[in-house]
């Protein structure tokens, strides 16, 4: 293992590392009951320092290591984004199709077959996980190399920053800012999570021997795994194998929905000779930053793994619950009858079980927003259930029905009645934000806690898209034959 970096040996690099502090777990700040120092984490701040003042060089560890890494390439501090990998400004633009950075097979960090009582032991703690917490399961392999008093990957670690901009740290008011349930929902789901998983932990591991412990003896709390938790999550990839894996360098590369490089897995993730490389995908300038496509997600995604929102983010959505009397008031408030909603007739229930919005195994969540505007599966239940012609129905097929470029598939008169209750639940969907767009704009001018940013602009982004859809749909009401009548 390299040494750290003038300033901060091995020996002070770790004692920094485990005792710091968490403000959102209270059971964080307690000692261990056996007098072991801490695996902890403190609250997220705006512009996180690294685990130590002066992490070693990953660049030079990656190439010592036998990995490569473009002359051009520099890690560089972006005061909005972060660190991450640029290119050089006096060495001239990368042209399309060459390799900047390759890891040999060694270097990414990933769950490993049991070779001791400790890696067994790490297995049994990661197979209590609930596969959507996949993060979590990578997290505790961290754990026990951050640990781990000579670990191969501490250079690589040791450039991990100290907190994360996730919601799970954020202070509960700015939790409360988020004013979006669906977000708020998953955020009390992994902190709940996390609070009786600690237990879990420390049962487990109470009376385990020195020598067979996973993290060497230190204690770990909800904090600890939350920061884990949070590393991998927004920093670990899925590749060909679909196994998660944590990509030194690699992984500071920002996001970008129009990258200019792209991430090649050579080999199987099990073979000797794999390989990970990031590869140019366009002409990159000097001082451009080097970017990836984290995938074509909405902000729920990125503020909950990654900490940060995309302004504008073309790919967001504000998730809806079907639900009848949801329906029956949208429908009210746009003025359209329709007894059907809460009580369809037999051959409605037929189709809406088809788009699995009906019986068992109905999956009730829709949206709004993204590429596709409005939920295919919702806009078809609504033609569906505003038509009592069943005839009219089966001449289309459901992608028909759930295409909103489908002209009018039912006559003019269903589609304006459909379109009304769409902008209806946009209404009560914008209702439920407790502040207005300009407040929002307002509150965003003040010098604000980067988590307090963070939640008003997650929340702003949501009614911009309401507001979008809203605009859309009102335009396709107005070019449709019935205009004079809506």
């Amino acid at each position: 293992m390299a040494a750290a970096a003038a300033g901060a040996t091995p020996a002070t690099a770790r004692k920094t590392l485990f005792t710091t502090t968490a403000t959102l777990f209270s059971s964080s700040l307690t000692r261990g009951s056996r007098g072991r120092r801490s695996l902890s984490c403190s609250a997220a701040a705006a512009a996180a320092p690294r685990l130590v003042p002066q992490p070693p060089d990953l660049v030079r560890w990656v190439q010592r290591e036998g990995g490569f890494v473009h002359p051009s390439l520099r890690v560089t501090d972006h005061p909005e984004h972060g660190l991450g990998v640029s290119a050089a400004a006096a060495d001239g633009d990368i042209p399309p199709g060459d390799v900047l950075i390759t890891l040999p097979g060694r270097l990414p960090l990933r769950l490993r077959r049991p070779t001791s009582a400790a890696d067994d032991l790490l297995v049994q703690l990661a197979q209590q996980v609930p596969d959507e917490l996949w993060a979590m399961k990578l997290g505790l392999r961290l754990l026990q190399e951050r640990a781990k008093p000579d670990s191969f990957w501490w250079p690589y670690i040791a450039n991990f920053p100290e907190t994360f901009t996730v919601p799970i740290f954020f202070p509960g008011d700015d939790i409360k800012n988020l004013q979006y349930a669906p977000l708020l929902h998953q955020v009390n789901k992994r902190c709940r999570f996390l609070l009786e998983f600690e237990k879990e932990v420390r049962q487990k591991l109470d009376t385990v021997p020195l020598g067979d412990h996973p993290f060497y003896g230190q204690d770990v709390y909800s904090s600890s795994l939350g920061w884990a938790m949070s590393a991998a999550s927004s920093r670990a990839f899925r590749l060909h194998g679909e196994i998660p894996m944590l990509l030194p360098l690699i992984d500071m590369c920002n996001h970008s929905f129009n990258p200019n490089a792209r991430i090649v897995q050579e080999g199987s993730v099990n073979s000797s000779d794999m390989s990970v490389k990031v590869v140019a995908e366009t002409k990159i300038e000097q001082n451009a930053a080097i970017t990836l496509n984290y995938g074509c997600h909405p902000n729920d995604f990125f503020l909950l793994d990654y900490g940060f929102v995309i302004t504008p983010n073309p790919y967001d959505q504000v998730e809806l619950s079907y639900d009848g009397t949801l329906l029956d008031a949208a429908s009210m408030a746009a003025g359209v009858s329709s007894p059907t909603f809460s009580a369809p007739a037999k051959w409605q229930e037929e189709i809406l079980s088809q788009l699995s919005l009906h019986g068992e195994g109905a999956i009730l969540k829709v949206s709004l927003g993204g590429p596709d505007i409005v939920d295919g599966r919702l806009l078809a239940a609504l033609r569906v259930l505003l038509t009592a012609d069943p005839e009219a129905v089966h001449k289309h097929d459901l992608k028909t029905l759930m295409s909103l470029d489908a002209q009018a598939p039912l006559g003019p008169t269903v589609e304006a009645s459909a379109l009304r209750t769409v902008l209806a639940l946009c209404a009560i969907a914008l209702q439920h934000f407790h502040t207005k767009i300009m407040e929002d704009e307002a509150i965003l001018k003040w010098e604000l806690p980067h988590t307090t940013e963070l939640a008003v602009q997650f929340r702003l982004q949501k009614k911009f898209l309401i507001v979008d859809v809203m605009q859309n749909i009102t335009r396709r009401i107005k070019m449709s034959p019935q205009k004079s009548t809506t």
